[in-house]
């Protein structure tokens, strides 16, 4: 596999806490992907404790929301990981900068596969939370692998029916779909001349006066110390061009209505995102499912906000249906 270079000292958006135990690991996918990771472990811990593994936001690394939630849901009792998916931050894979439905929702069952092996992890006790758009992986996760025994998403991103349909679903059309296929599909030949992929570019800087207030929280966010990261993709050069083609061809809520273990839904009653948490609650089935509205939250304070993020509702969750 794959020899990563991981940087060992503390370069996290957000304190380090004295009630865990940090340190590095590495694990790999089916495609032969390592993957880096933040171990985070209660103080203390002992015996087979229950598991957690975390990803997201869609464009984030491991430094950022991913390992804050990790690190408080440790703080809670549980061991968890944060770590980068495939193609980004210290995680391996390349070409660099691409996105997948299929391998990142695999990263999450590698990450189970991980957990699932470790002395001090009960394999029958693991579960996952999926931020932003790697919420919509780890709903796609659930519905895939058995071993799943519960599920967060946050601040939701269905990035299969974003991609297709356009925000707000404002480009449903086929010809709205045909039009940005012809210059994606334009783009990968010219991407083959090259030998480059071209990238998109990440958060729009200079900040327009007149952007929609959703892209000036990302623009407070990921521009500004509060959430920037040098290898973070959405503050910097963001991701190929030709990412969106695969997503707009596989929606990965498809067989979510099959999901037999327990799934949270967590959205900010502003957030610009809402509909694709409410879209996702519609599709589960059963008595397994809940949406949690946070009053007067936007879709970026649900990446870092201590005080909105509601961390005692995940430990009760978690505890709930890790047992």
């Amino acid at each position: 596999m794959e020899q990563l270079k991981l940087t060992q000292e503390w370069d996290k958006t957000f304190p380090k806490s004295e009630k865990v135990d940090h340190r590095k690991v590495t694990f790999h996918n089916r495609y032969g992907i390592t993957l880096a990771a933040d171990l985070y472990i209660p103080k203390n811990a002992e015996g087979k404790l229950p598991a957690i593994a975390v990803s997201g936001p869609f464009g984030a690394v491991k430094e950022q929301s991913s390992g804050l939630y990790a690190q408080a849901m440790a703080q809670r009792g549980f061991l968890t990981i944060a770590f980068d998916p495939s193609f980004t931050g210290e995680s391996g894979g390349s070409p660099r900068y691409v996105a997948s439905p299929d391998i990142n929702t695999e990263d999450f069952s590698a990450a189970v596969d991980f957990l699932s092996v470790q002395d001090n992890v009960d394999p029958e006790k693991i579960g996952i939370i999926g931020i932003c758009g790697w919420g919509g992986m780890a709903i796609n996760a659930a519905a895939m692998d058995t071993r799943i025994k519960a599920t967060v998403a946050s601040t939701m991103y269905d990035m299969t029916r974003v991609n297709a349909n356009g925000y707000f679903d404002s480009e449903d059309t086929s010809d709205a779909r045909f039009e940005k296929k012809k210059v994606m599909n334009a783009q990968r030949t010219v991407d083959y001349k090259n030998g480059t992929y071209a990238l998109a570019g990440g958060v729009v800087d200079p900040l327009p006066e007149d952007a929609p207030q959703f892209v000036k929280d990302y623009y407070a966010y990921y521009k500004t110390e509060r959430g920037y990261h040098p290898r973070s993709l959405n503050p910097n050069s963001g991701w190929n061009v030709t990412s969106s083609l695969s997503f707009m061809n596989m929606p990965i809520l498809q067989y979510s209505h099959e999901i037999r273990s327990a799934v949270l839904l967590v959205h900010g009653e502003k957030a610009h995102s809402r509909y694709f948490s409410e879209g996702a609650y519609e599709k589960l089935t059963g008595d397994n499912k809940e949406l949690l509205i946070i009053a007067g939250a936007s879709h970026v304070d649900l990446y870092d906000r201590t005080d909105v993020i509601p961390f005692e509702k995940l430990r009760s969750f978690f505890e709930e249906h890790l047992k």
